[in-house]
C-alpha cells in the first residue's frame, strides 16, 4: 500500500513523499546552506550513488589534467568557464549561468575576476572518464599573483585570445608566465561570432609573437557555446597528466585560501605526492604545527567532500587552522611523523602601491580593525601596517599590489563589512642610502625604505634617493603610436623596444618610474587611444632619482596627511594643483587662511581662501573718510590677531574631496 505523505521540511517548503506501508518521518533538512545541494542529491539518487560519483580513487593518475585558462582582461575566460562547467555536467544549461566561478559581488558588479576559482569537472572521453581541474584566472595586471600561483597547480594552460582584439599587453605577460613554468599552452581563440572577429589576423599575431603554430590554435565562440567541446578534446590529448607519485608520502601545496567564519582556513591544495584523509594528522612546514583534518574534498564548483584525495588531484582541506598565516600560501602539509622536503613555493607578493586607510569616524576604529583582519584572512597579498595622524587619528598603512586592487579592497569592505573609510593618495615605496656611519647603526642598515612620505629623511642624511622603477608593456593600433609616445615622454619614461606585431598593431616597450604611472595614467592611455591600447607592467627594479619631499601648509602649520614625494622637476605643478583642490575644499573662516605648498623652506605655490568679512560701513551714509578708514583699519587688526589664534581643522570631507585622485570638474 502506498501513501502519500506531505510535512514541513526545508526552508519551510512541504516535502511531499510517498512511502509504502505505514508513514514515516523524512530524514531531516540540513541545518548548513554548503549542506544543501548533497542533501538533495542523496534524496534524488540515493547516498551511496553520490559517494560513488565523488569517490576519487577511480581516477588513475594518466586520467587527470590540471589546467587553467589564462588572458587579458575581458577576452572571455569567465564565459568559456561557464560553457565548460555545463558540457562536463557539472551545472544545467540556463540562460542565468554568467560568471559562475566568480562568487564575489564586486567581481559581478565589475565584470572581472579578482580571485582565482577551482572547479573539478568530469567528462568521458573515448570510453574512459577523466578527473579535470580547471582553475579560472584573473586577467588584470594587478592581480598577476593569483595567475602565477594558480599555475604552480597546473601542467597547461588554455591562453585566450579575443578574435577581435587579437593579442593584448597582459595576453604577453600571461604567455611568458606559463612559458617560464613549462607548462603546454594550447591557444584559444574566443569570439569568433563577432562580425567584426578576424581569426586569421589573430593566428598570424600567436605565430609570430608566440611561436605556436596557426594549425594549433582552437577557434570557438564560448557565448554562444561554438565548438567548446573540442576545447576539452584538446586539454586531454594535448597536456600531460600530472608527474606524482600516489605510494610516496603525503606532499601538498597550498596555493590558496580562504577564510570561513564557522570552519575556519579552507585551504586549496594541489597533491603532488600521496594521499590524505579525514581523520590525519597533518604538519605544516612552515610553522611546523600539527592539524588533524576534519573535512578534505573537491569544488564542484561547490564544494564536496570526498573521503580521500590522491596524488596529482586538486581540492580543498580544512583542518581546524583558525587563522590564515596558518595556512600560508606555498606552504608544504605533509603527515605527521613522515617529514618530506617542502616544495619549492611562491615569492610572497611585493606591494606597488601604499595608502593610508582611517575609519570616518574614530568610534568606528574597533569594528574596522575587525573588517580589516578578516579581509585580509581572504587576500593575504595585502601588507598592513599601523599608522596614526593628528587630523585622521587611527588608521593603518595598507600595502596593495596595485590601484585596482586598491579599488577593489576599498569595495569589499564597504559591501561585505559595511564599513566606511577614509583612504589617502596612493603611494610608492621609495628607498635612501644613507650618509653617515652613524645613522646607518641607528637604522641597521645602509638602504631605508619609505612607504609614509611624512618619514622621508632630509637631503642632508642621504647619498642619494631611490625611486621604483617598472618595465611597461604597451599594445596599440598604429595611427596611436605619436600620441602615445608623447604620453609616455610626460612620464619620465625611456623608451626600450617597439616592435610591430602586424600590419596595424605596435607593441612598445618603456621603463616608467611607478610613481608616474600608478594614478591615473591607464585612464591617460585609453582616452587617447580611444580604448584600444592595452598596457601591462613588471617590476624592474629601483633607480636613483632627484627626488624631494612637498609640505602642505595652513597659516604655516603643517598638514601631515598631504605630504607628498615628488620629483624636483613636477613639484610647482603638483604643489599648484593640491593648493587650487585644497582652496575649493576647505570652508572659509573669519580670518584668510594661506594654502602653501613648500620644498624645505621654499614656497613654491600658493592659494588664499578669502575671510567671511562683516560690512563695518553699512552705518556710514557720509561724512568723513577718516571716519571709514578707522572703522576699516580696526576690523584689519582684528582679523589679524584672530589669524594668529584662530586654529584651522581641516573637515574629514575636505580630507576626501583632495584626496581624490583627480580633481573634479
Amino acid at each position: 500500500m502506498w501513501t502519500l505523505v506531505g510535512c514541513r521540511g526545508w526552508r519551510g517548503r512541504v516535502l511531499v513523499s510517498w512511502v509504502s506501508g505505514v508513514a514515516r518521518r523524512p530524514r531531516p533538512a540540513p541545518t548548513r546552506s554548503a549542506d544543501a545541494e548533497s542533501w538533495v542529491a542523496s534524496r534524488l539518487y540515493g547516498s551511496a550513488d553520490v559517494e560513488e560519483k565523488f569517490d576519487m580513487s577511480r581516477f588513475p593518475v594518466e586520467n587527470i589534467r590540471n589546467f587553467s585558462i589564462i588572458a587579458h582582461v575581458d577576452h572571455g575566460k569567465s564565459t568559456l568557464a561557464d560553457r565548460l562547467l555545463e558540457l562536463t555536467g557539472t551545472i544545467d544549461k540556463t540562460k542565468n549561468n554568467k560568471q559562475v566561478l566568480d562568487k564575489l559581488q564586486v567581481e559581478r558588479e565589475r565584470g572581472i575576476t579578482v580571485k582565482a576559482q577551482t572547479a573539478s569537472l568530469f567528462y568521458d572521453f573515448e570510453g574512459k572518464q577523466y578527473l579535470l581541474n580547471l582553475i579560472d584566472t584573473p586577467g588584470h595586471v594587478d592581480f598577476n599573483y593569483e595567475v602565477s600561483r594558480s599555475l604552480s597547480a597546473c601542467q597547461g594552460v588554455l591562453l585566450v585570445v579575443d578574435a577581435n582584439e587579437g593579442i593584448q599587453a597582459q595576453t604577453v605577460a600571461n604567455f611568458f608566465l606559463a612559458f617560464e613554468a613549462q607548462l603546454s599552452i594550447i591557444p584559444v581563440i574566443n569570439k569568433i561570432d563577432l562580425k567584426s572577429a578576424d581569426p586569421e589576423r589573430v593566428e598570424k599575431q600567436i605565430e609570430k609573437v608566440f611561436d605556436i603554430p596557426r594549425n594549433e590554435c582552437v577557434k570557438i565562440s564560448a557565448k554562444l557555446g561554438t565548438n567548446v567541446e573540442s576545447i576539452l578534446q584538446a586539454v586531454i590529448e594535448r597536456i600531460p597528466p600530472p608527474k606524482v607519485h600516489r605510494k610516496n608520502p603525503l606532499r601538498a601545496l597550498v596555493f590558496d585560501s580562504t577564510f570561513d567564519r564557522y570552519r575556519g582556513v579552507i585551504a586549496n591544495i594541489a597533491l603532488f605526492d600521496g594521499v590524505v584523509s579525514k581523520g590525519d594528522k597533518i604538519v605544516s612546514a612552515h610553522n611546523q604545527k600539527t592539524y588533524e583534518v576534519n573535512e578534505v574534498g573537491v569544488l564542484n564548483p561547490n564544494e564536496q567532500s570526498t573521503n580521500k584525495l590522491y596524488a596529482g588531484q586538486v581540492g580543498y582541506l580544512i583542518a581546524g587552522m583558525k587563522n590564515i598565516t596558518e595556512a600560508q600560501v606555498g606552504d608544504t602539509l605533509y603527515l605527521h611523523r613522515q617529514p618530506v622536503e617542502p616544495l619549492p613555493g611562491f615569492k610572497s607578493a611585493k606591494p606597488m602601491v601604499f595608502a593610508g586607510m582611517y575609519p570616518v569616524d574614530q568610534s568606528e576604529y574597533n569594528n574596522l580593525k575587525s573588517a580589516v583582519e578578516k579581509l585580509t584572512l581572504n587576500d593575504s597579498s595585502v601588507t598592513v601596517h599601523r599608522d596614526s595622524s593628528l587630523a585622521l587619528g587611527a588608521g593603518w598603512r595598507l600595502g596593495f599590489l596595485g590601484l585596482l586592487h586598491m579599488e577593489v579592497f576599498n569595495q569589499r569592505l564597504e559591501q561585505e563589512y559595511n564599513a566606511s573609510v577614509i583612504m589617502t593618495t596612493p603611494t610608492v615605496p621609495y628607498k635612501a642610502v644613507l650618509s653617515s656611519a652613524k645613522l646607518i647603526k641607528e637604522y641597521r642598515e645602509k638602504e631605508i625604505t619609505i612607504i609614509n612620505p611624512a618619514q622621508f629623511p632630509d637631503k642632508s642624511k642621504v647619498t642619494e634617493y631611490l625611486e621604483p622603477v617598472v618595465l611597461g608593456t604597451i599594445i596599440t593600433p598604429d595611427e596611436y603610436t605619436r600620441e602615445i609616445m608623447m604620453l609616455c615622454q610626460a612620464r619620465r619614461a625611456v623608451q626600450k623596444n617597439m616592435i610591430f606585431i602586424d600590419q596595424n598593431r605596435v607593441m612598445l616597450k618603456y621603463l616608467f618610474p611607478l610613481n608616474e604611472i600608478v594614478v591615473d595614467f591607464y585612464d591617460s592611455l585609453k582616452s587617447l587611444s580611444s580604448g584600444y591600447a592595452s598596457f601591462d607592467y613588471e617590476d624592474a627594479g629601483y633607480q636613483a632619482a632627484e627626488l624631494v619631499k612637498m609640505d602642505i601648509l595652513l597659516n604655516g602649520n603643517i598638514v601631515e596627511e598631504l605630504v607628498t614625494i615628488v620629483h624636483k622637476d613636477k613639484a610647482h605643478s603638483v604643489g599648484k594643483a593640491i593648493c587650487e583642490r585644497l582652496k575649493d575644499s576647505l570652508p572659509r573662516q573669519l580670518f584668510e587662511i594661506a594654502v602653501q605648498a613648500a620644498i624645505g623652506s621654499k614656497i613654491i605655490a600658493r592659494e588664499t581662501v578669502k575671510a567671511y568679512r562683516k560690512n563695518v560701513l553699512a552705518k556710514c551714509y557720509g561724512g568723513d573718510i577718516t571716519r571709514k578708514m578707522k572703522l576699516l583699519r580696526r576690523q584689519a587688526e582684528g582679523k589679524k590677531k584672530l589669524r594668529k589664534i584662530g586654529n584651522i581643522e581641516v573637515p574629514k570631507d575636505a580630507f576626501i574631496k583632495v584626496l581624490k585622485t583627480q580633481p573634479d570638474k
